[in-house]
């Protein structure tokens, strides 16, 4: 059996106007949520739960068992402050009552 070397990756969060990007080393087999709890992130983030938390690699969603692989980076997402399809619909109905409606906003004429 070939034992394999731990490597490391990046666990990063991002405000508006702030991130944190902390590299920890991990052997081989560890998940993502292993990997965020290693990083201590939470220090920095009280606010993170890691129980709900949305993880990803380079932006693809990710289950926090997923096992990691040489060089990714754990991204950790912040919860949504807007429903994305509440917020379209809103801007088409705006663009309807200003009579912008078209292809692009969505509205109907």
């Amino acid at each position: 059996m070939i034992e394999q070397d731990n490597f490391a990756v990046e666990v990063i969060y991002a405000l508006p106007h702030q991130q944190k990007r902390i590299t920890v080393t991990v052997a081989p087999g560890t998940s993502c949520i292993e990997a965020v709890k290693q990083s201590d992130i939470c220090r920095f983030f009280p606010e993170i739960d890691l129980e709900t938390a949305k993880l990803g690699i380079f932006s693809r969603a990710v289950k926090h068992d997923e096992v990691l692989q040489p060089g990714q980076r754990v991204e950790i997402y912040r919860p949504l402050i807007a429903d994305p399809k509440d917020v379209r619909r809103k801007r088409a109905e705006k663009a309807k009552e200003e009579g912008r409606a078209n292809k692009t906003t969505g509205g109907r004429v």
